[in-house]
């Protein structure tokens, strides 16, 4: 699909894959590493992929670039997200955990109406309920009690929303290169306290797996930047529930979880809303070249 927003399409799924990579190695790293560590050598590693291919000039280009400010709130909220999703991971089942963080997807397409004046079609409405509605049968939440993890989780969805509207007000001012830096700039300043005072010795696979979570992160972040520069969050949205299918099959891979029944079927609906969204969007556009 020759089209800006197909291009988009393509960027975000490649993006949520990343996603749901990362998310895997920081299962695994979560055992005997801190998350606040996690996150500071992670921005340390995207850091130096930024400076690699950004060079010198990079630097005063992010210094300089309008959406300095934007950022600087966009990475409270991410980080926000991050810390609220990890905290409630501990004490939720995967299932409940899963069905509750994907409502990010609803707030973002809710959000980008009033603050980024989008027209939301009634095909995203379409798809991003279809694939909630795959998500809550392929995890299967069951005896779902409220409490504070609870909130916890919807808080990371609604702060992972916002940070994704916020992303898309400062895409068209800034380069996918010079918003990777600014966000782990933040990042770095605002983990390495935490990850000072509790850091411990990575054994030798554990500093592989931080490797490893800085390039496969960095490759995401600049997917899904990119990604937003070329499609409306109406279209990207309902994307992201394409991760739960990767994660599944990271799952066996690296676990052997076997997917029951109702995961497969889940799995059908979130791969009919992603295809909902890519049929719409070769009708809107079908002969318009909009590749920049």
């Amino acid at each position: 699909m020759k089209t800006a927003v197909g291009t988009g399409i393509l960027l975000s799924s490649l993006a949520y894959l990343c996603f749901a990579m990362h998310d895997a190695m920081i299962k695994l790293l979560v055992e005997s590493t801190t998350v606040w560590q996690i996150l500071f050598c992670r921005s340390i590693a995207i850091l130096l992929g930024c400076y690699i291919l950004g060079g010198r000039s990079l630097a005063r280009e992010t210094v300089t670039s309008p959406a300095l400010r934007p950022m600087m709130l966009r990475s409270l909220f991410l980080l926000a997200a991050w810390l609220c999703y990890f905290n409630a991971a501990k004490h939720l089942p995967l299932a409940d955990l899963t069905t509750l963080y994907f409502a990010a997807p609803i707030a973002a397409i809710l959000l980008a109406i009033p603050i980024l004046g989008e027209k939301v079609p009634l095909t995203s409405w379409i798809a991003v309920l279809t694939g909630f509605v795959g998500v809550v049968i392929a995890s299967n939440p069951t005896g779902l009690a409220t409490g504070w993890p609870v909130y916890l989780a919807l808080v990371a969805a609604v702060c992972w929303a916002i940070a994704t509207t916020l992303l898309r007000t400062t895409s068209q001012s800034a380069s996918s290169m010079v918003q990777m830096t600014m966000t782990n700039v933040f990042f770095l300043l605002l983990t390495t306290p935490m990850a000072l005072m509790t850091w411990t010795m990575p054994s030798g696979g554990a500093q592989i797996l931080l490797l490893a979570v800085g390039f496969i992160g960095g490759l995401g972040q600049i997917s899904f930047f990119e990604a937003l520069r070329r499609a409306p969050i109406s279209v990207i949205a309902p994307l992201e529930y394409t991760a739960l299918i990767w994660a599944f099959a990271l799952g066996y891979a690296i676990w052997r979880d076997v997917p029951g029944p109702n995961v497969w079927a889940g799995a059908v609906l979130i791969a009919g809303a992603g295809m909902i969204i890519l049929f719409a969007a070769r009708r809107r556009m079908p002969s318009q070249d909009l590749d920049r």
